[in-house]
């Protein structure tokens, strides 16, 4: 757990191991699975693209990707960027999400199952679609004609003085290393112990197929980067990307890109119980008077960010643009959801957690 203002950075709860297999400390700033914190940083990318005139997130996707993309029923209807990081394109993952190397985005998003039936996209309801994430990460390849992971170097992470990847691609030597072995609670391991790490394959791979992004061309699956929730990050790194968002985008994005964001994430989503507040990837948290099941602070701030769960990890980067503050965390072994039902709420070691922080650093919100 790292806390954060407008000028610190502050580790506070490091504790546990990174590796059991050898008994190694976790230390503040080890990089993990940030799992669906990714689609924040994708988010901030793309608007960062939009700065540079390279795309228009209200432009129909079909222009940058050479063919078009319809939701079946609804030819005459555009799907945009500002959809798809909105989750209202019309995008289920009812057909799944992962499209590995060699096998066709285009093909995935001509599936019917990928669709929702009975609203267009921009007027589908609300639905939280891992699928989106290779769409928009392939559209932003298209159109700057650099490979997703070159583009979360240049746009997010040298900027901030950031040492991340995706899917560990691009990690030094030293860096991977340091990996965070996620594991269930159960004790299983779940991801990135040493079979999972370079020089073994990290990216999904079709059967057949060698593991090799020589050949790679960008604008054509992107879905290779997991950019629905494959980055590997350190907490103190993640506290960097909420400092510059407590600093009007300092460094990042402008203030007005910014803003725009943050407007888009404070609508009430209806039918929700955990995205009740959402918009351009990011979330809002507690807002006054909806009966959501988003507590987590439970200090009558609202909040913006975006939580990650996958592979027994939860996690999450939360701040409050009105203090100047925020954390960011990660906790690991987590037991599942209890049933399929069971959409929302933070976990109570969650919870604990950021209540531990609370008491530890309420200097920091004042």
């Amino acid at each position: 757990m790292v806390a954060f203002d407008r000028e610190t950075i502050t580790p506070l709860i490091v504790e546990g191991v990174a590796d059991r297999s050898t008994g190694r400390a976790v230390e503040a700033n080890d990089p993990v699975r940030i799992a669906s914190i990714s689609k924040l940083v994708m988010a901030l990318a793309a608007l960062r693209l939009e700065q540079e005139g390279k795309v228009d997130l209200d432009a129909d996707i079909s222009r940058y990707l050479g063919y078009p993309v319809r939701a079946p029923g609804f030819p005459d209807t555009s799907v945009t960027l500002h959809q798809l990081l909105s989750h209202r394109s019309g995008l289920r993952d009812r057909a799944g999400y992962v499209i590995p190397l060699g096998e066709s985005l285009r093909e995935k998003l001509a599936d019917p199952d990928a669709w929702y039936d009975d609203a267009p996209p921009g007027e589908a309801p609300f639905a939280y679609a891992n699928l989106g994430s290779p769409v928009v990460a392939t559209v932003l390849e298209a159109a700057s004609g650099e490979r997703f992971d070159a583009l979360l170097e240049r746009l997010v992470f040298e900027p901030l003085g950031i040492d991340a990847c995706a899917n560990w691609i691009g990690c030094s030597p030293e860096t991977v290393a340091r990996a965070v072995v996620l594991y269930r609670d159960t004790g299983d391991i779940a991801r990135d112990d040493a079979s999972g790490l370079p020089p073994n394959c990290t990216i999904p791979v079709a059967e057949g197929v060698r593991c090799d992004l020589s050949g790679y061309v960008p604008g054509s699956n992107a879905s290779v980067f997991s950019p629905q929730g494959g980055v590997r990050m350190g907490m103190v790194d993640l506290a960097k990307i909420g400092q510059a968002l407590v600093s009007e985008g300092a460094g990042l994005i402008a203030p007005e890109a910014l803003n725009a964001a943050l407007a888009s994430a404070r609508p009430a989503v209806q039918g929700q119980e955990f995205f009740c507040g959402y918009g351009l990837h990011f979330q809002m948290l507690e807002a006054p008077g909806r009966p959501c099941l988003d507590g987590l602070f439970e200090d009558g701030r609202a909040r913006f960010g975006h939580a990650g769960e996958a592979y027994g990890l939860r996690s999450g980067l939360w701040f409050d643009p009105v203090s100047g503050t925020g954390l960011a965390y990660f906790i690991t072994a987590v037991p599942p959801r209890q049933s399929a039902e069971d959409e929302g709420g933070f976990d109570p070691r969650e919870i604990a957690l950021v209540q531990r922080a609370q008491a530890m650093w309420a200097d920091g919100y004042r």
